[in-house]
């Protein structure tokens, strides 16, 4: 196949990785994206290379949380009430996955696809420049006393059964470990093998970088439509020209439904609403990335700046942000750290792409040949991205898999 030509819709880290993984292998790619590489979730997100996040949003007893944790100001999740009535259908099948046969199905799933990220980082940041914001570490995960820990046993158990280890830290232990934060730490578990990246817009811009300098394309424009003939794709139109090509990759995240509607899709997806505060030049630096488990959200050092990023919200893709969820971040951060300082903030609203399932969509399209996906990460984007880059240039090129492609096939909703 070397001799065609493969677009990539969206220059996030799935489209990113997979031109990096197509022009290794001589294939003629062209990553096309309205804002440029990494202008959306990609640089937005808690850059946790997070191998153990098996464990899906829709676990056993949060189907009676969820109303409560919707009327309490400092719990994780909120719904714009206008956008909940049109997302009702998805989000009934979404909870009906609250179920631990359903959990374990995606643990399943998603642990060939996690399980050894900040490997599949390195091997496809090799060579390329990016390999300096990668950063091996534990990723803790930090709770208010032990008996909040074991409240979660669920999660830790289901972690266990497919093979990832960790240490636990009691007050005393972690104040060693870790030293930044203050009392609102009661309990700790260290999860191994885990990685950062210091700074995922730059990381994504700098494998970019690396592909357009040797040789690869790269178009800022708006996407608009496929050309097909006898059920296969043979161009796409942007806002500024036509682009021949063999293949089309779609990796645009939370924005893949609409997209797709156009060859008569329609995936069940919807934008889950993510939040992140920077702090620059703290005047105190976390050593490792920490998921404050009250708050769902990631506490995570990078270069020159802290990292807040995390929290639920549904309100689709077109409402502008909340002040009520950065307000919540801003409000553990004082019990976090209170005697914190800083000399400059910034805020940040990003769309994570969320199936019903919680499971990605890897793989060709069984109704237009010639069609790629690779979409539907929920809140394991970067973590997953290497991998699935690798995964869709294999797919490709006909080459072998290197896991069983089964669980992310998207004709699961064809």
């Amino acid at each position: 196949m070397q001799n065609q030509r493969v677009v990539i819709v969206g220059a996030g880290i799935v489209g990113v990785s997979t031109a990096v993984w197509l022009q290794r292998a001589g294939i003629n790619a062209i990553l096309l994206d309205r804002g440029g590489p990494a202008s959306g979730t990609s640089y937005g997100n808690a850059g946790v290379l997070a191998a153990a996040s098996v464990v899906p949003v829709t676990v056993p007893g949060l189907l009676g949380k969820a109303p409560g944790m919707l009327f309490d100001k400092n719990q994780p999740l909120y719904v714009n009430y206008t956008y909940l009535v049109r997302m009702l259908p998805w989000l009934t099948r979404y909870l009906s996955h609250c179920n631990p046969q359903q959990v374990e199905r995606i643990a399943t799933a998603l642990t060939p696809l996690l399980g050894d990220c900040l490997a599949d980082h390195l091997a496809l940041a090799e060579g390329t420049g990016a390999e300096k914001f990668i950063t091996p570490a534990d990723y803790v995960y930090a709770y208010e006393s032990e008996a909040h820990f074991k409240a979660d046993q669920f999660a830790w158990q289901t972690r266990r059964a497919h093979g990832f280890d960790w240490t636990e830290h009691d007050d005393s232990s972690y104040k060693k470990m870790e030293p930044a934060f203050g009392d609102a730490i009661g309990y700790a578990a260290a999860v191994h093998k885990h990685g950062r990246v210091s700074d995922p817009g730059a990381y994504v811009k700098t494998l970019a970088a690396h592909f357009e300098n040797h040789g690869g394309t790269i178009v800022q424009a708006e996407f608009e439509d496929f050309v097909l003939e006898n059920n296969r794709v043979k161009a796409i139109k942007t806002s500024d020209s036509t682009i021949d090509c063999e293949a089309v990759v779609v990796a645009t995240g939370a924005w893949s439904k609409p997209l797709l509607k156009k060859l008569g899709l329609n995936i069940p997806l919807e934008s889950e609403r993510g939040y992140h505060i920077e702090l620059y030049e703290p005047s105190v630096m976390p050593q490792m990335p920490t998921m404050i488990a009250a708050g769902k959200f990631v506490v995570t050092p990078m270069i020159g700046r802290l990292r807040l990023a995390g929290v639920v919200e549904f309100a689709g893709l077109k409402a502008g942000a909340n002040q009520q969820p950065l307000d919540l971040l801003r409000r553990y951060l004082a019990k976090l750290m209170p005697d914190l300082t800083w000399e400059d903030s910034k805020e940040w609203l990003g769309h994570r792409p969320a199936p019903i399932d919680s499971v990605p969509l890897i793989g060709e399209l069984s109704n237009t040949k010639g069609v790629f996906v690779g979409f539907g990460h929920q809140h394991v984007g970067l973590s997953g991205g290497a991998k699935t880059g690798k995964l869709l240039s294999q797919l490709i090129c006909g080459e072998a898999t290197d896991i069983d492609m089964e669980f992310y096939s998207p004709s699961r909703f064809s």
